[in-house]
């Protein structure tokens, strides 16, 4: 599992013109979504859309609000999943969003290399 910080921003996709903050969050490739504060998503005027249960590293199982937003970050953009954080949980960035930003995650480097979607 590889991780390191970046600014992510979620765009309201009813409303692009409404928008997070950037929020640094740890890049994780060990979760499957992405993770920002409940407070800064609902300012953005973006919606729960339901609940989803997740299992934590230390299997402990719980169960947030998820919705849709616009990510970005690092100069990259894509439509994804957004979960809803509670002010106990970190902002992350998971790995469905990086691999809807169409890059790879360097681990030496800490940065994101952009490499091409493919079409099979």
């Amino acid at each position: 599992m590889s991780k390191f910080m970046v600014n992510l921003t979620a765009i309201n996709p009813k409303d692009e013109d409404r928008s997070t903050p950037p929020i640094e969050v740890m890049v994780d490739t060990g979760s499957e979504l992405s993770w920002l504060p409940r407070q800064a998503l609902l300012d953005a005027g973006i919606s729960p859309r339901g609940k989803k249960r997740f299992t934590l590293a230390n299997n402990q199982i719980i169960e947030r609000d998820f919705g849709y937003a616009v990510l970005s970050a690092e100069g990259y953009t894509t439509i994804d999943e957004i979960v809803f954080a509670e002010p106990t949980d970190m902002s992350l960035l998971g790995v469905r969003t990086i691999e809807g930003f169409s890059v790879m995650v360097d681990n030496i480097g800490h940065r994101f290399v952009a490499i091409a979607t493919l079409a099979c």
